[in-house]
């Protein structure tokens, strides 16, 4: 699998982290500095982001990444080789439990329901107004 140099973010997963000067500082009308110190105040900024971010990554960005790699392959290990068959089992241990427990109601509370219903069937209610 190759690597996209062009399109580092693909999912915009830290499109919230696109920052630039304009983002940052920002003139009011009427409220200017000199065109050379608004320049050069541009210049420092995205010079010094650009710079500062790859000096950061440079040292820590490679371990940072392998740290992550190891990480999310121990999530896969857990997920595949530990949770996925505890899931499974308590999926066929609760199928069984679904089967007795749908077995004793039928015996037990299905002719207690049905019993009060008969009885409770020939309950009359007359709402009429007497006067």
């Amino acid at each position: 699998m190759a690597v996209d140099l062009g399109n580092r973010d693909p999912y915009a997963i830290n499109s919230h982290l696109q920052v630039n000067f304009e983002d940052v500082l920002a003139e009011p009308d009427g409220t200017r500095s000199c065109d050379c110190v608004w320049e050069t105040s541009f210049w420092c900024f995205t010079n010094g982001k650009n710079c500062c971010y790859k000096f950061m990554t440079g040292i820590c960005g490679i371990c940072i990444a392998l740290f992550w790699g190891c990480e999310f392959a121990l999530i896969t290990f857990d997920q595949v080789w530990c949770l996925s068959p505890c899931l499974r089992i308590f999926s066929i241990y609760m199928g069984c439990c679904q089967k007795f427990f749908g077995t004793a109601v039928q015996c037990f509370l299905a002719p207690v329901c049905e019993t009060c219903g008969l009885c409770f069937s020939r309950i009359i209610i007359d709402n009429q107004n007497k006067r």
